[in-house]
């Protein structure tokens, strides 16, 4: 009684934790739009058919084991031809007709909508991601695409250095990045929602931490999105002594040399560098270091000062000398950005 109340126990656990596995911000199983409901419904098809082919190839094997007299006289012939011309023959026919059909139900170069154009680069081991023809002017950004439900996304992508891997499950499936190629991909959206997408090509050594988060917001708070994002960040009010702090040891410890803060384009120091990831709206992201942390001033703080413990090969120094009350100032002014 206890072994089949324990066996009971793990058969109910591990379909829980299966099932629990096909939800989430990153499952192609849990799928958040049009072209991802297709490729899940067509996964689970092949499930199917691997499950009924694997029960059919173990049924066979047992039927041998089991009853070897009954095989006997048998012409291998037979098996041969059905089971290893035939079946596999029609089977890989019906799969490639399925594969192509499904490829062309989930592009979406044809749709009636005009798309928004959004550019996405692949870095060691970071994004960028350009949204080059809004009225306002082109945005820059990095670790997060926001897109507005329901209208087609146009992304095109490209690298900067080694072949990376666009993939954001819940809504499409993979496209590389290749140097000196630009692909595309386009996304839909079918409801709001935080989506998290991942490099799926191996580019280094922090690969796994290469990850992407995907806002969908109704299109009324995309714009509003989009209008604070192009908005120029106010200087720090001279009353708080601590984000002009920050804002002044951004500057001289030479952070602009790398990233950008636009309204911080003039002086000895100016933040206009193209290295690393733009600053501007910092703030308002919902992590730092592509994924590896949340955001807020501590986990920035600590980003600064350790980046090398925490993403060992990431392209910028720890900056381990900044004491600790300079080091709040330029977290709290980085945090102030939004």
């Amino acid at each position: 009684m206890r072994t089949r109340a324990l066996g009971a126990v793990l058969v109910k656990g591990g379909l829980v934790g299966g099932l629990a596995g096909c939800g989430g911000t990153q499952s192609a199983l849990d799928p958040r739009g049009p072209a991802a409901a297709t490729i899940a419904d067509f996964s689970w098809i092949l499930f199917a058919g691997a499950a009924v082919i694997f029960i059919g190839t173990m049924a066979l094997a047992a039927y041998g084991v089991l009853l070897p007299d009954r095989t006997k006289g048998v012409p291998p012939i037979r098996f041969i031809l059905w089971g290893g011309l035939v079946f596999p023959g029609v089977t890989l026919l019906v799969l490639t007709v399925a594969t192509a059909m499904v490829g062309n139900a989930v592009d979406f170069r044809t749709h009636p909508e005009e798309p928004l154009r959004v550019t996405v680069v692949g870095n060691m081991f970071w994004w960028e991601v350009v949204y080059p023809d809004l009225p306002g002017g082109p945005l820059v950004t990095a670790n997060e695409l926001r897109i507005p439900v329901g209208r087609p996304v146009e992304v095109t992508v490209t690298t900067r250095d080694v072949i990376h891997s666009f993939w954001v499950p819940a809504l499409h499936g993979k496209m590389d990045l290749i140097p000196g190629r630009m692909n595309r991909i386009t996304l839909i959206a079918s409801e709001p929602a935080i989506l998290r997408g991942q490099c799926a090509e191996f580019c280094g050594e922090q690969h796994a931490w290469m990850a992407l988060f995907v806002v969908a917001l109704d299109p009324a708070e995309f714009d509003g999105w989009i209008a604070r994002q192009q908005a120029v960040p106010e200087p720090p009010d001279p009353a708080d002594e601590q984000l002009v702090r920050g804002r002044t040891a951004f500057l001289e410890a030479g952070c602009g040399t790398c990233h950008v803060i636009r309204g911080l384009a003039e002086g000895p120091y100016a933040a206009v560098g193209q290295l690393g990831p733009d600053l501007t709206h910092v703030g308002s992201r919902l992590s730092i270091g592509a994924g590896v942390l949340p955001n807020g001033v501590g986990p920035l703080a600590a980003w600064i000062a350790g980046v090398q413990d925490i993403k060992s090969g990431a392209r910028m120094p720890s900056y381990s000398t900044l004491d600790g009350e300079t080091l709040t100032a330029l977290a709290r002014y980085l945090e102030s950005l939004k």
